[in-house]
Order: C-alpha cells, then sequence, then structure tokens
C-alpha cells in the first residue's frame, strides 16, 4: 500500500503530472514561456498574456462552477482562502514587482525552462529560496498582516447574493469586448504586437 506524508497516492500523481505536461504544452504553444512575450505585455506592446489569461479566467470559472452545479463536484471540493485584503494586496505588489523583473510568473518560469531558456532557471531558484523564506516567516505574517481586512472564507457571489453565473457572464463579455478591442488596436499599430519578438 502506498503510504507517505510527503506524497499522494500514484494515481493522484500521474493525474497531476499529466495536467501538468498539458498545461506547460498550452503555455509554450500560447508563447507565454518567452521573456519577450511577457515583456511585451508589460511594456503594452504584446497583448499574448492578456488573452492567455482572460481565456483561462473564464474557462476555469465554467469548469469549475460547471462541475459543481452538476454534481461532478461535492460542495466541500472548493478549498477557498482567506479573503485578506492586506496580504493580498502586498503579494500582489510583490508578485507584479518579482515578474516585471525577471518577465515570468512561477508557471512560465518553470515553462521557459522546459523551453531552453537558461536565464530563467536562476529566477526559478530565486522563486524556490523565497517560498522557503516565506514559510520560516509565516508563523509571524500570519499574525500580522494576514490579520488585516481578513474577510474570511467568502467569494463575491457569497457577499452580493448574486449566483455566480452572473459575474462568469460578465467576465466572457468583458474578454470577448477586450478581445475585439485589442484585435482592432493591432490590426490598427501592426508593429506593436510584433515588437517582442520570440526569446
Amino acid at each position: 500500500m502506498f503510504d507517505s506524508p510527503f506524497f499522494a497516492d500514484p494515481a493522484s500523481l500521474a493525474q497531476g503530472a499529466l495536467a501538468g505536461l498539458i498545461f506547460g504544452f498550452l503555455l509554450q504553444r500560447g508563447g507565454v514561456t518567452r521573456y519577450r512575450v511577457i515583456l511585451g505585455q508589460f511594456l503594452l506592446k504584446d497583448f499574448t498574456v492578456l488573452k492567455v489569461m482572460m481565456t483561462a479566467i473564464v474557462v476555469g470559472a465554467v469548469g469549475i462552477y460547471g462541475m459543481l452545479a452538476t454534481g461532478m463536484l461535492g460542495e466541500g471540493a472548493m478549498h477557498l482562502k482567506s479573503a485578506t485584503l492586506l496580504g493580498n494586496a502586498l503579494g500582489g505588489v510583490i508578485f507584479g514587482v518579482g515578474m516585471a523583473v525577471l518577465g515570468y510568473c512561477p508557471g512560465t518560469g518553470v515553462g521557459a525552462m522546459a523551453d531552453g531558456s537558461r536565464h530563467a532557471i536562476f529566477g526559478v531558484l530565486g522563486m524556490i529560496a523565497g517560498a522557503a523564506v516565506f514559510a520560516e516567516l509565516y508563523p509571524w505574517v500570519n499574525r500580522t498582516f494576514l490579520k488585516v481586512g481578513d474577510l474570511g472564507k467568502v467569494t463575491v457571489s457569497q457577499e452580493t447574493g448574486l449566483s455566480p453565473w452572473w459575474f462568469i457572464l460578465a467576465m466572457a463579455v468583458i474578454a470577448v469586448a477586450g478581445f475585439l478591442a485589442l484585435e482592432r488596436h493591432e490590426h490598427h499599430h501592426p508593429e506593436a504586437p510584433g515588437s517582442a519578438a520570440p526569446a
């Protein structure tokens, strides 16, 4: 019998590996494992990252709430994190600065390594070191920053009393409108997206 405090059972590990391979393949095919593509997003010259993220948010939301609605996932399947306003704000700033400086987020950094980008190795090592430091400091962070503006494990749907599908519909409309606006922008400024050549 497979029993370990550090690893899941073989079936779960195999499913995770398959999901990771598919995710990495899609990241690579989408072009977001290339430094210049991500840099181009921050410079507002290449909107590939925005398109990928908007698509992922809508598809992910439809998938999760669709499985909940059909009973494929139980009510306890969603493990919500506390909505800690200050912690999320500070974490977002640190994440954004790190991504702007390095040119990768954790997922695209690992994908870039697999894509042959040697400079991503140092960034990924830095992410691992940063995660280790955060783990050591977590008790102090939890007592201080994470207690400020802690709304608990809530969702926007719960707070407003509206169905989550209204928010999913709104995100889908925003995504479609955003895609159309970007298409018009790229049509009138054809040099902008193409300026971010692959690394």
